[in-house]
């Protein structure tokens, strides 16, 4: 699953500062997330260039052996995001971090990697990769650039706030599916492995709807605010 409403921008400063305002030079802090947002994005494009490539060439039962460890440590580096918010280096909720990278771990480390066959069963893999790499480039590249130079082009946050109507979709199917086609596998190496599969199934239900719907609003404001801009 992906984290629609984060945001990379560090917390606020309480303290109130009666001086005329002044150009003040990034934050290291600022610099840092600067950073991480930027190699995140550049990770998440070499695997969706990856992603095509091989799938044009040798067609979706190339993907896992193509791209399978790159995408696993791509997204471990999106584990820092848990930290990230338990520090408050970022507002971002803890709790919702925590499911959502959990989410994507289960899949990369827990599924995939361990039930190979889930990957060339169907292109499931590779859409689900497709869906995350796209999301992903937009969503850092959004942050990165925010944090860089304070606002960010109408034409990126569109996509930011647009895309996800098909990317969503696809990527959430994708997840399911892997994770059902899991199901037998998991039963002859562990059952209680099965049941978890089995609960993460049932969770993927509600979760879905709320991460959408979420998803939503946050568009509608965002939008909203894009249209009064160019009114101006």
């Amino acid at each position: 699953m992906n984290r629609p409403g984060d945001s990379q921008k560090p917390p606020p400063n309480t303290q109130q500062d009666e001086q005329p305002v002044k150009v003040i030079p990034p934050s290291y802090r600022t610099l840092y997330l600067i950073l991480y947002n930027s190699v995140s994005a550049l990770l998440w494009s070499v695997v969706l260039g990856y992603v095509l490539s091989i799938a044009t060439v040798h067609g979706y039962r190339g993907v896992y052996t193509g791209t399978g460890q790159w995408t696993k440590w791509t997204q471990t580096l999106a584990g820092l995001e848990v930290l990230h918010a338990a520090i408050g280096l970022v507002r971002a909720p803890l709790l919702t971090t925590i499911m959502q990278v959990a989410s994507r771990f289960l899949l990369v480390w827990g599924v995939v990697a361990n039930f190979p066959v889930t990957s060339s069963a169907s292109p499931a893999y590779s859409t689900m990769l497709l869906a995350w790499s796209i999301t992903e480039v937009i969503r850092y590249t959004y942050f990165a650039v925010n944090l860089a130079y304070g606002y960010v082009p109408s034409g990126l946050t569109w996509l930011r706030y647009n895309a996800f109507f098909a990317l969503y979709p696809l990527g959430i199917s994708s997840e399911c599916w892997l994770l059902w086609l899991a199901v037998t596998p998991a039963k002859s190496w562990n059952q209680a492995y099965e049941w978890v599969i089995k609960l993460v199934l049932f969770v993927y239900i509600p979760g879905s709807y709320i991460l959408f719907t979420h998803m939503m609003a946050q568009r509608r404001k965002v939008m909203r605010g894009l249209g009064k801009k160019k009114a101006v």
